[in-house]
């Protein structure tokens, strides 16, 4: 049994004679977790980067702080962590068609907003997408390395509902959100 005090000093199951995991077997069993979707955006050298994350947590009411995983292999890794803001939409049910658009990889930076409405988040200046159920403008305020993941801490500078009136930054009416369980985007039935 490992307290809390003690975790930090824990040794690697590898290194106790424990037989590890295996990433199949991890990803087949948090295929059974449902999470929410949201685009994470970020501004840097008047470039967008943009993907699509399943990682969104609240960490703290006071300050209020949220995270995000980052792959270090994804190719928004590096400007998020160097712009040092960001912005988070959270999708709804309806907004599949938005959620993996910025999940495919490789796709053009310079085009992948082009037929998509956005407003400028006031702190970052990253697009959030209109529509979304709510958002999050934070600035970057920890970082920690874990495994093939960089976790991202943000403190939220500004947050809102958002709504496809074309008037930007207001409350949005009810709507269900957008969800990721087995390896499914909820617009989709499972398979």
């Amino acid at each position: 049994m490992c307290s809390l005090g003690s975790m930090s000093q824990a040794e690697p199951l590898g290194s106790q004679g424990i037989v590890r995991v295996t990433p199949e077997a991890f990803r087949h069993a948090l295929a059974h977790w449902s999470t929410g979707i949201a685009v994470l955006a970020c501004r840097l050298e008047d470039q967008v980067y943009a993907m699509t994350v399943t990682s969104l947590a609240s960490v703290s009411l006071v300050p209020p702080l949220v995270l995000v995983s980052v792959g270090r292999q994804s190719r928004c890794h590096d400007p998020i962590i160097r712009a040092g803001s960001w912005a988070v939409s959270i999708l709804a049910a309806d907004q599949g068609d938005l959620g993996r658009r910025f999940a495919v990889s490789g796709r053009a930076y310079e085009t992948q907003f082009v037929g998509v409405a956005a407003t400028d988040a006031p702190f970052s200046a990253a697009p959030v997408l209109d529509g979304c159920l709510a958002w999050l403008d934070c600035q970057t305020v920890a970082l920690h390395e874990a495994g093939d993941h960089t976790i991202v801490v943000g403190e939220v500078a500004h947050t809102g509902p958002l709504h496809s009136g074309g008037d930007g930054l207001s409350e949005s009416s009810v709507r269900e959100p957008l969800t990721y369980y087995r390896s499914s985007f909820s617009d989709i039935p499972s398979r």
